[in-house]
């Protein structure tokens, strides 16, 4: 698979996103401008965390105007694999492509730790080379964070099986706990931690790797 790491002005993960991709699971990658105007030839795109313009307006709402957003909305809809990290994440939701908001933090302070999540749907192109259930560690740092949604978006999120990843420690207040979301077709998925910072135990986990390789091990179980 290849994979384009979009670069915003103000993005400050693309190169971790980039390393994971190249040497976690060592599959072809690029790093794309916000300008570019064509994405063909990758089969999926990833949305790095940081601060887009820097967050003026709000999270994620002024990259949602870029040229590239066009290309990425394409591939989605095409059914090609979009992830999107952290701002990455605010991004999908400004562009309509994931429900729901990311809203400031429950007690408004910038959360920088590592957190336990729990694996709600491991059967998705992004979460089958996890357990049912099993409890994970991944690093998080927002400041908007909070995942938001009226009562009967989250009641089809929980019907469809759209719900990725759950906080154990509700940690920004998010409704049901709720850190990464799919949309219906499970194709795009937005979550606020970093599973690209834990691909290696050095980091303090690998416990993100496992999320790039359920990419790669998704797809050969498909094609075969």
């Amino acid at each position: 698979m290849k994979f384009a790491v979009i670069n915003f002005p103000g993005s400050n993960c693309d190169m971790d996103l980039y390393y994971a991709i190249r040497d976690g699971i060592k599959q072809p990658v690029e790093l794309v401008d916000y300008r570019a105007t064509s994405l063909e030839g990758f089969d999926g795109v990833l949305i790095p965390g940081g601060f887009s313009y820097g967050d003026y307006l709000r999270s994620g709402a002024i990259a949602a105007q870029a040229p590239v957003v066009k290309e990425i909305i394409r591939l989605a809809n095409e059914g090609k694999l979009v992830l999107g990290i952290c701002n990455g994440f605010q991004i999908l939701t400004e562009l309509g492509l994931l429900p729901g908001a990311l809203i400031r933090n429950e007690k408004s302070r910038f959360i920088c730790e590592t957190v336990e999540l729990e694996v709600v749907n491991n059967e998705t192109i992004f979460t089958s080379d996890y357990q049912a259930k099993e409890t994970i560690n991944i690093p998080v740092a927002h400041g908007e964070g909070r995942y938001y949604c009226d009562e009967a978006t989250l009641q089809d999120l929980q019907a469809n099986g759209q719900i990725a990843f759950k906080y154990l420690d509700n940690i920004n207040g998010s409704v049901d706990h709720i850190a990464g979301v799919m949309n219906k077709q499970k194709n795009v998925l937005g979550m606020m931690p970093h599973p690209e910072r834990a691909i290696e135990k050095i980091l303090g986990s690998d416990d993100g790797l496992k999320l790039f390789q359920s990419i790669i091990n998704y797809q050969v179980r498909v094609n075969n």
